[in-house]
Order: structure tokens, then C-alpha cells, then sequence
């Protein structure tokens, strides 16, 4: 009894995955994208940045240069101002280009093309300072402090290590000149980063499985909760019977009326029953106005029998005739001659061979006498 109200351990069904889909709660790590954002960057940075530099330099030596100097006005300054914004956009915009690919495609890979609007919506509860100190007393909140004092106690350990074996060239550098300085400095920047970037998506990729892991357990169901899904997805059987009850009665009614009219009853003779009607005046061949299987196919016998239709057994023609046409469909042009035969049949049985049903092939008529 527990297993079926307490314990969760169903996996979730499809229905439950999409609605938890829809609000939200899909597994997810910012640590992750963060991470893959930097890494690329200062990877993007070791193949373009020279170029970046040159760029920059360029516009220094232009804005700062003997020339600008000695024709400086507000008119030249301005416009010597807008250029260098353009030329700066034009030399930043591969790694402008480069992160808002690298986010997508990170984002696209945790989650999916996925949009939720709910997330826009405004809730002024996040506001309350209260509400939001409170989190971090709590289950989640402890476990979520605890990981970010590691990371920054980690990623300052890492920065350690970066820096600790290159102390003696930071000390000589006052001995150096401004180029040699700068490439001490962004040689020894590049490296630290270049570590903290790694170690963080090491990070971020356990933090995604764990995510992961964690929206899998609060998504399981019980046995109880499984079965009252699966009613919501498939219906009450209660109503299902309903509506197959409903179902029966209007075919029964559909049989009680279309029978009595036919001219013959093909039967399997216990399987299948296939009512048969004839107008030469209205249709160009036999029509099936009624068919049914086992059950359906004793009522149609019983029917048949009570408005004195005649009732003839030929089993392959009435298996056929169940199998290729439908209610309502005039039979095919290979059944004519074995329906004209039976039909000429009932009419001297019943004593109607003044009516003469011609069923045209498109070739020649098929008569029956």
C-alpha cells in the first residue's frame, strides 16, 4: 500500500514531462553556460586578438597623434570620436558574433528551442529581501551557498597556482618596457583565465548532470498518481463504456432501420452478415446498406428475419463484400455477375421477377432474368 500512494518510484509519463516542460522546470545550469561563454571567448581571443590590438592601436595613434593634435576642434574631435566607435565595433564584432553563437548553441544543447513566457511575467514576491534571505536557510539554499564558497575558494586556488610559479617575472617587470609589460600582463591574465574557464565547465558539467538527476526525482510518480494519469490520458473506463454503450444503441437503431429495406442478407454464415439493396431506377449497381461481425452480424440476421428479408449463406461472397466495401458504397465491378445470380435469386423467390436490376460495367450490362 505504501508502493501505491507514498513511495515514488514510477517514472514520469510523457504527459507529466511536457507540463513540467511548460512551467518551467526543466534541467538547467547557468554554471554551464557561463562557463562555455568564457572558454570560448579567450579562445576566440588567442586567435583574434592580435588583430583586435592592432585595431585599437591604430586609432590610438590616430586620435592621440601629432596630427589630431594640432587641428583639434569640437567638429574633429566628434567626428574622429565616431569613427573610432565604428572601427572598434568593426574589429570587435567576430567576438560580438562568436559569444551570441556559442550561447545559443549552449542553450539549445541544455534545453531545446524552448520559450516560457511565465518567466516574463512580473512577481513582486521576488522582491521581498526577506523572502529571498529565507531561501538560503533552506534545503536548497544551504546546498546552493556550500557550492558557491567551493567554486570561489577553488577558483581562487587555481588563480593561485597560475600566478605562484611566474612571481620572480611579475617582480622584474618595473625593469621592463611598456610592450614587454603588456604581454607579461596579458600573457599571465590569458593563463588564469584559461584555467578558471576549465575548471568551472568541470564544474558546470557535474552541476547539468546533478540538475538533471534532480528534476528526474521530483518528476517520478507514484503507482496511484501513474494510473490516474493514464484515466486523464485515455479516459475514464467508466465514460469509455458509456460511450461504446452509446455507440452499440445507435448502431442498432441505424440496423433496425436500414435492414428491413434490403433485398437480401449475405451471411458467413455465423461471422459475417451484408445487407444488400437494389433500385434500377436510383443506383447503377447493388449498394451495401448494412454489415456486421459476430454480434452485429446476429442482429442482422434476426432483423432480417423478423421483416422477412431473405437470408441466403455464401460465405467467400460475404466475406468479400464485408472486407471491400463499406456502408454506403455501391459493391465493385468483379462482384456483379455473384450478386446479380443471388439478387435474380431472391426476386423469383419473392416473386419479383417483374423487376429487372441492370448493373452497368462501363463495358456492357449485366442483366438478371
Amino acid at each position: 500500500m505504501a508502493d501505491d500512494f507514498g513511495d515514488k518510484t514510477e517514472a514520469p509519463t510523457p504527459r507529466r514531462r511536457i507540463e513540467a516542460r511548460e512551467q518551467g522546470n526543466i534541467a538547467r545550469s547557468p554554471d554551464l553556460s557561463s562557463a562555455v561563454m568564457l572558454l570560448g571567448m579567450l579562445v576566440m581571443l588567442d586567435w583574434y586578438g592580435q588583430r583586435i590590438v592592432v585595431a585599437l592601436r591604430g586609432i590610438m595613434d590616430k586620435m592621440l597623434g601629432p596630427a589630431s593634435l594640432q587641428d583639434f576642434n569640437p567638429i574633429n574631435a566628434s567626428h574622429g570620436f565616431g569613427q573610432a566607435i565604428m572601427q572598434v565595433g568593426k574589429a570587435m564584432m567576430p567576438l560580438f558574433i562568436g559569444a551570441i553563437l556559442i550561447a545559443v548553441i549552449v542553450n539549445l544543447a541544455q534545453v531545446g528551442l524552448y520559450f516560457n513566457t511565465r518567466k516574463l511575467q512580473p512577481n513582486l514576491g521576488a522582491l521581498n529581501p526577506l523572502r529571498g534571505a529565507g531561501k538560503l536557510f533552506k534545503g536548497q539554499g544551504w546546498m546552493q551557498l556550500l557550492m558557491n564558497l567551493f567554486k570561489l575558494l577553488l577558483v581562487s586556488w587555481v588563480a593561485y597556482t597560475a600566478i605562484s610559479g611566474r612571481i620572480g617575472e611579475i617582480a622584474m617587470a618595473q625593469g621592463l618596457e611598456f610592450g614587454q609589460i603588456f604581454n607579461l600582463g596579458a600573457s599571465l591574465v590569458y593563463s588564469i583565465g584559461m584555467r578558471i574557464a576549465v575548471v568551472l565547465l568541470i564544474l558546470a558539467i557535474l552541476d547539468y548532470i546533478y540538475q538533471r538527476f534532480r528534476i528526474e526525482k521530483e518528476l517520478k510518480m507514484t503507482k496511484e498518481e501513474v494510473k490516474e494519469e493514464m484515466k486523464r490520458m485515455e479516459g475514464d473506463p467508466k465514460i469509455k463504456g458509456r460511450r461504446r454503450q452509446i455507440a452499440r444503441q445507435t448502431a442498432m437503431q441505424r440496423l433496425k432501420k436500414d435492414v428491413p429495406n434490403a433485398d437480401v442478407v449475405v451471411t458467413n454464415p455465423t461471422h459475417f452478415a451484408v445487407a444488400l439493396k437494389y433500385d434500377p431506377t436510383g443506383m447503377s449497381a447493388p449498394k451495401v446498406i448494412a454489415k456486421g461481425q459476430d454480434f452485429l452480424a446476429l442482429k442482422i440476421r434476426e432483423i432480417a428475419a423478423e421483416a422477412g428479408v431473405p437470408i441466403l449463406e455464401r460465405p467467400p461472397l460475404a466475406r468479400t463484400l464485408f472486407r471491400t466495401v463499406e456502408v454506403g458504397q455501391e459493391i465493385p465491378e468483379q462482384l456483379y455477375a455473384a450478386v446479380a445470380e443471388i439478387l435474380a435469386y431472391v426476386y423469383e423467390l419473392t416473386g419479383k421477377s417483374r423487376r429487372r436490376p441492370v448493373m452497368s460495367t462501363g463495358r456492357q450490362p449485366v442483366g438478371v432474368n
